[in-house]
């Protein structure tokens, strides 16, 4: 693929993520992003065959993304907690983001789409944020900056947490205070005060 043709695709991914934010995935079609990014039917069938793979995607784009922003945060002498913290802040500001998120589009395609494990992108990224979660309070741990016995329960239970929030934040609304609380909880049942 030469750089012109990059260029394309990856206009047209940027341009279908905010159609994908602005109507979620059940109600966009291929037409909608051929109109987005005014191209032809052709030009982009050329680059992708469905919805679910431009939305496919899209949610890889998003996903780098996201672990460039927080990598490019962290200190190099930065702590086990320090990390954790900065983490955590990361999600709240996601968490209460009202636009501008993929998460509708994200539940509507999961709900509606069986995939295997293997191709299973939102459960990927939910195994692999345990597994970086887990070092980081094993690293916690082994520095005295951290109490846990369980340290693999711990960042699961972290992670359940945070996708509860994500839910409530889309269906009941969630305050500053609610996602703070929370992380509070979360901190001290590390021993973490902040």
């Amino acid at each position: 693929m030469g750089d012109k043709s990059i260029q394309k695709r990856k206009y047209i991914l940027e341009t279908a993520r905010k159609v994908f934010m602005e109507k979620g995935f059940k109600r966009v079609t291929m037409k909608d992003i051929v109109e987005a990014c005014d191209i032809s039917r052709g030009g982009l069938y050329l680059y992708f065959e469905s919805t679910d793979q431009i939305f496919l995607e899209v949610l890889k784009m998003e996903s780098q993304e996201a672990d460039d922003v927080f990598s490019d945060s962290i200190t190099e002498d930065a702590t086990a907690a320090d990390i954790l913290i900065l983490f955590l802040k990361e999600q709240k500001k996601e968490l209460l983001r009202k636009n501008n998120t993929l998460t509708q589009a994200t539940y509507e395609f999961y709900f509606e789409k069986e995939l295997p494990k293997k191709d299973n992108i939102l459960r990927r990224q939910f195994d692999s944020a345990v597994k970086i979660i887990e070092k980081l309070i094993e690293a916690g741990v082994e520095n005295d900056e951290f109490f846990c016995d369980d340290c693999k329960e711990a960042a699961r239970n972290i992670m359940f947490v945070l996708e509860g929030l994500r839910i409530c934040a889309q269906t009941i609304g969630i305050t500053s205070e609610v996602v703070d609380r929370e992380i509070l909880y979360i901190l001290k049942s590390l021993g973490v005060e902040d």
